[in-house]
């Protein structure tokens, strides 16, 4: 079986391409194939298959540990790299059908090799209500950015114990949840919010889009960051740009850089 690797801010898919949609990937395999030390590693595989429901391809993602998962924007953006590199479609725009709903992404090719970037339609963000807290410079609320977040604001994302807090407040959810933490600070091209993440099926990744989706919704929805404009998300792995709407229901969209790592041919050892 063939594979690409990409990553996005950090964030790691493996991409098998399968148009004749013949390939089925089991939970075990998902698991070996993602594993760092007995298989090539990554945080999530994705599986292209054929368009439907007037799309031009479709997206099925399994996370680390074999579970399904609906929407992945830094991995929407791995996957353009693959199905651009080999022809599958023609850039710049396309459409995904995902678990999360249909996508439409944008694709750019970079001046160095192997670099690209991409922007995919996250959706519309459905904020829950804000959560009271006992201190005044932290916040919460919960948002689905087609799959489920819980957005935490505090002062300081460098002091928090990810894996510790991640399995403990994911357990609140009976289907789980993506928890990010996250700040307001500045660099010199302004402001930005500093996140750290623990994603559910995964543990704490270098960066997440969906994630960084939420945030800036939460955030603006605290007014703590500018109402207009773009809102720079700065992940362990890299900074993401989120564009929001100005109204409920309007969609929102997400980009930044995306990098191929390598072309893979997998072993059938590892998959019997």
């Amino acid at each position: 079986m063939q594979a690409t690797k990409h990553e996005g801010a950090g964030n790691d898919f493996l991409v098998v391409l399968d148009p004749d949609d013949t390939i089925r990937l089991s939970v075990g395999q998902v698991r070996l194939l993602a594993d760092r030390r007995r298989g090539i590693g990554a945080d999530g595989i994705i599986r292209v298959g054929p368009g439907r429901d007037g799309c031009d391809l479709s997206m099925e993602l399994r996370n680390a540990d074999g579970s399904e998962a609906e929407m992945s924007g830094n991995g929407m953006r791995c996957l353009a790299q693959a199905v651009v590199d080999a022809g599958l479609v023609a850039p710049p725009r396309f459409t995904v059908a995902t678990g999360g709903g249909a996508r439409t992404v944008d694709y750019f090719p970079g001046e160095a090799r192997g670099w690209a970037r991409a922007g995919v339609d996250m959706g519309p963000v459905t904020l829950g209500p804000d959560q009271p807290q006992a201190f005044e410079d932290r916040k919460a609320r919960n948002a689905v950015v087609g799959n489920p977040h819980l957005v935490l604001l505090g002062p300081d994302t460098a002091s928090v114990h990810v894996a510790e807090l991640g399995p403990m407040l994911q357990s609140g959810f009976p289907d789980g949840v993506n928890v990010e933490w996250i700040t307001v600070t500045s660099d010199d091209e302004g402001e930005l919010l500093e996140l750290r993440v623990w994603e559910r099926g995964v543990g704490e990744t270098l960066a997440c889009g969906t994630g960084s989706v939420a945030a800036a919704a939460a955030a603006r929805s605290w007014g703590v960051v500018r109402a207009e404009g773009a809102v720079r998300v700065r992940n362990p792995g890299g900074t993401l740009e989120v564009t929001l709407g100005t109204g409920d229901g309007d969609t929102t969209y997400l980009a930044g850089p995306v990098r191929k790592v390598a072309d893979i041919e997998i072993h059938p050892g590892m998959l019997s």
